[in-house]
């Protein structure tokens, strides 16, 4: 079952500040408390109170998604345009009870292997400062033969970053890792409260947004591009004629899973060839055919709406120098810097509405390689980030 919104009452505002307000019930009609309802990546929430009823105010031209969510209970998500300013009845229903696990017996080896693969690729490398609190609710399958790994989170994921000075409400929807590609890919929702904002913490939070993916979206929002010196270049594949063709693929993957039966193996000379480019040649390699290239060639600015859309491969440069210290309300760089590089890929044809935030719709389909894929939990910030907090 679904959760319903029902709209009651259409008010309208001339105010400065927008508002969602109403009720929170069940599928029984039983007013609800303590629903977390917030902004998806921001800072801005409340909670239902005793008898359901929540109003959440919102400046003006504020997007994104408002999400319902309360433990043992469907999330529920819509866009904020579609009930701003209006008077609503959300109903939560039920949640079933998540799938158990079966292909893999929980044990604390296996936990420990799984639990830290998740963490670097979801956490990121800096696993003493930035923790999830409640870990141990996590439930892990791992499939043998696609040598794919899925996490799932029954529970709210409470994620403390020491460093940025928040801490997170994480709502994990789906977690995947596939070895074969070495591709992760997890989508959720997330609620920040601030818990520290001292200079060192703004320090942190200026280099986490310098040069990542935030500020590079939020850069083509605002058509700065240029202006925040992101130099854009186009990257095609070249495939590598060494490499071996799909078919001589096939033909090894045939040859393993026969073998794997045998007692004795005798590999031919042309299996040993497959395996050998397999092992030694990369499938294709990169070339930039265009550089510095206007944003006019991968951003549409139609109706009020910024569409990012691309050919190929965009490649994304940006020069680094980390923030060092705070001096007179001035954040001031250090004396080295570095190139940081991404390569943007994305199915021919996709198009992403990017938010003034610098949030993008259906994020899960662009594949990001590089410096924007290191952009983990740990280095999060949330949509209403503005510079110096």
């Amino acid at each position: 079952m679904k959760t319903i919104l029902l709209f009651f009452l259409f008010t309208y505002s001339f105010s400065f500040t927008q508002v969602i307000k109403g009720t929170v019930v069940d599928d029984k009609e039983h007013r609800l408390s303590s629903v977390s309802i917030y902004i998806d990546g921001t800072k801005t929430g409340t909670v239902s109170k005793e008898d359901g009823t929540f109003s959440l105010s919102l400046s003006t031209q504020t997007s994104g998604n408002i999400i319902f969510q309360k433990e043992d209970y469907e999330t529920f998500s819509t866009e904020i345009s579609t009930v701003v300013n209006k008077n609503l009845k959300v109903v939560l229903t039920k949640t079933n009870a998540i799938e158990e696990i079966v292909l893999i017996p929980y044990t604390s080896e296996a936990y420990t292997h799984y639990i830290n693969t998740f963490l670097r690729n979801f956490i990121g490398d800096d696993l003493e400062n930035v923790r999830i609190k409640n870990q141990k609710t996590l439930k892990f399958s791992y499939d043998k033969k696609k040598k794919l790994l899925r996490v799932k989170a029954p529970k709210t994921l409470l994620i403390e970053n020491k460093n940025l000075g928040y801490e997170i409400e994480y709502n994990l929807i789906n977690y995947s890792t596939d070895f074969n590609t070495n591709i992760t890919n997890y989508t959720g929702t997330s609620f920040f409260k601030e818990t520290k904002n001292t200079d060192k913490v703004k320090i942190n939070r200026m280099n986490a947004y310098d040069g990542s993916s935030l500020h590079f979206f939020r850069s083509i929002y605002h058509n700065t591009i240029p202006e925040n010196e992101f130099i854009v270049n186009q990257v095609v594949k070249i495939p590598n004629s060494n490499y071996p063709t799909e078919k001589e693929l096939n033909v090894l993957k045939d040859f393993m899973t026969i073998s794997k039966s045998s007692e004795t193996i005798n590999i031919p000379e042309d299996i040993r060839d497959i395996s050998r480019r397999k092992n030694s040649q990369k499938p294709y390699s990169l070339a930039i055919t265009k550089t510095l290239i206007p944003d006019s060639d991968y951003v549409k600015r139609t109706n009020g709406q910024v569409l990012f859309s691309f050919k190929d491969i965009l490649q994304v440069n940006y020069t680094k120098a980390p923030y060092e210290s705070i001096k007179k309300n001035q954040f001031i760089r250090g004396k080295y810097n570095r190139t940081l590089s991404t390569f943007l890929y994305s199915e021919e044809g996709e198009s992403f509405e990017v938010s003034k935030d610098g949030n993008i719709t259906t994020p899960d389909q662009l594949v990001t390689q590089g410096e924007f894929s290191r952009n983990k939990v740990e280095k999060m910030l949330p949509l209403d980030y503005q510079l110096g907090d």
